[in-house]
């Protein structure tokens, strides 16, 4: 096992790793921009190495520097989190090269499932349901223009290296194709560098949902169970739910197969997501991997008593799952809401500035995951996620009413948030009997739309 770990990333997600390696006995070396010098996960970390200016492309995404922050320290392993080098091939291959096990799976793996054409034809070959589409990446519009008169409108358009709702465009008409496609490629040149994109059917108000798989060394994979991620806004989650009361047992016995199945076709080491979209007929369809640990984790943590990055740790070290598919239970249902430094009224307009008051709710089943503290300044160059509220309950309406009520507890002053917003989707009727898909925000709030 390993002795250091230098943790690849800032905010809560770094404060969450180095509070596992605590428990496990490892030494946590931060890493952090010299904007972020006075952040949590630099106070809280054995040791901390600046790696450069504010920007990210200068500090957390430094690789070169990152490697070197690593070597000095003596760590051994670096965990990226979530966000920033994740899931960057080069990284993990650069780590590997310079003899430092990056937790989470290898380069090829990496590669394989993080470009998402690449992903649709690894699972048709797999027998995983995938959405109808083009079998691969598609070369041009011409092509393109084919393909979606092939599968019908409307259709969506993605790049391959996309993700959080970057270079994807829905379409009805060929008309609105032609300008949509041509805006994704530039718009994924712009953020991945790579315009290859992908044609799939729309599926018309789906519930998205996730299934946490773990796989280690030695061919074992199992499934965590899944997550309801189904209330987004514009394609970014907002609030994460588990287990998803959508599914029967038969379904959820059938799509944890296929994810598994999905994992195991490619020898997946180390945490992953599998995700699907379902139909309203009960229909699901694999639409990507996420090669990491999600943002939303600790609702499946709350309900099977499993510590993810524990696993993830224990798994790069070389050993074992510590369980077998037949130990997991579901226990209650857990939520967990982003909290974030933004102004829903003005078009979700983000809104860094300085903690001038602070309370986080507490009780029986409540958990926080921040780097917030009374005088910290929220930067402006980051992510505007400041914190993840979870609720767990013996049932579903049990978390929603405690969710509620840490909501409501929930006091972070100097900086507008969105937690009034939370509380507006928590009370929405629709939202109580669970009716909802990936069109519940655009439905009920207008502002979902800015």
């Amino acid at each position: 096992m390993f002795n250091r770990i230098l943790i690849a990333n800032r905010g809560e997600i770094a404060v969450r790793i180095i509070r596992a390696c605590r428990e496990m006995g490892i030494e946590t070396v931060a890493i952090y921009s010299t904007m972020d010098q006075d952040a949590l996960h630099v106070q809280m970390a054995d040791e901390a190495v600046c790696v450069g200016p504010p920007k990210g492309k200068d500090s957390y995404l430094n690789m070169e520097n990152i490697i070197s922050a690593t070597i000095l320290t003596g760590a051994q392993a670096i965990h990226p989190g979530f966000g920033f080098l994740s899931e960057n091939s080069k990284f993990a291959e650069m780590c590997e090269q310079c003899n430092i096990v990056f937790i989470g799976p290898d380069a090829h793996m990496i590669d394989l499932m993080g470009n998402k054409s690449k992903a649709r034809e690894t699972m048709l070959k797999a027998g995983v349901p995938v959405v109808p589409g083009s079998e691969g990446a598609v070369g041009d519009l011409e092509e393109a223009l084919k393909i979606a008169e092939k599968i019908g409108y409307p259709v969506m358009i993605k790049a391959s290296a996309g993700g959080g709702g970057k270079g994807m465009r829905l379409a009805y008409t060929k008309e609105e194709f032609i300008k949509a496609f041509n805006t994704a490629k530039s718009e994924a040149k712009a953020s991945f560098g790579d315009d290859t994109m992908y044609i799939e059917k729309f599926i018309e108000n789906p519930r998205h949902i996730e299934f946490q798989i773990l796989g280690d060394s030695f061919g074992n994979v199992v499934h965590l169970g899944e997550r309801d991620c189904s209330i987004q806004r514009r394609h970014q989650k907002v609030i994460e739910e588990a287990p998803s009361i959508a599914l029967s047992p038969e379904l959820r016995e059938r799509m944890g197969r296929d994810a598994v199945l999905a994992a195991k076709s490619i020898g997946y080491k180390n945490a992953g997501t599998i995700e699907f979209l379902l139909d309203k007929n009960g229909n699901y369809y694999f639409i990507e991997m996420n090669t990491r640990i999600q943002v939303e984790h600790p609702v499946t943590e709350m309900i099977t008593g499993i510590d993810i990055v524990k696993e993830q740790i224990r798994i790069a070290g070389g050993l074992p799952l510590s369980f077998t598919q037949e130990d997991i239970s579901i226990r209650g249902h857990a939520i967990e809401c982003r909290i974030n430094a933004e102004n829903p009224g003005k078009g979700f307009m983000p809104s860094p500035g300085t903690v001038k008051g602070l309370h986080f709710p507490g009780g029986f089943g409540i958990r926080v995951e921040s780097a917030l503290y009374e005088g910290y300044r929220v930067p402006p160059t980051y992510d505007s996620m400041i914190a993840k509220l979870i609720a767990h309950g013996k049932d579903r309406e049990e978390a929603i009413t405690k969710m509620k009520c840490a909501l409501g507890e929930f006091i972070i002053e100097g900086m507008d948030t969105n937690i009034d917003f939370l509380f507006q989707i928590l009370h929405t009727e629709d939202f109580e009997k669970g009716n909802i898909d990936t069109s519940f925000i655009e439905k009920h709030f207008s502002l979902g739309r800015a």
